[in-house]
């Protein structure tokens, strides 16, 4: 089985070597493979996460659909975009507790 930091670093270089410009507009965020399980028997199914700041959220969704094709064509389910600033302000956060790296690449990609 794949860990989940090596399918996001595969995701970015399969769009850097694919899309070189969307590739540029990823740079700028932190990208995040989660795996939840849902269902009866529990399926495990992966969604990968794009945290972007304010600025680059619309270059992005700009585009979505290439985006999830490469996502669908890895086997992940779906993508899912996040404010990265707004997630950063929110008080009722607990990011900061359950996971301090998150914390801190999300700070390096909303400056």
């Amino acid at each position: 089985m794949i860990s989940e930091e090596a399918l996001a670093k595969e995701f970015i270089r399969v769009i850097n070597e694919y899309y070189p410009k969307v590739g540029e507009v990823l740079d700028g965020c932190y990208v995040k493979v989660i795996t939840i399980y849902w269902g009866r028997p529990p399926k495990r199914l992966r969604h990968l996460g794009i945290y972007c700041p304010e600025e680059t959220m619309c270059y992005i969704q700009n585009h979505k659909k290439i985006l999830m094709d490469v996502a669908e064509n890895m086997g992940l389910v779906e993508v899912v975009f996040r404010n990265a600033s707004r997630l950063l302000r929110d008080p009722m956060s607990k990011i900061k507790q359950s996971d301090p790296r998150m914390w801190l690449d999300l700070q390096w990609v909303s400056k």
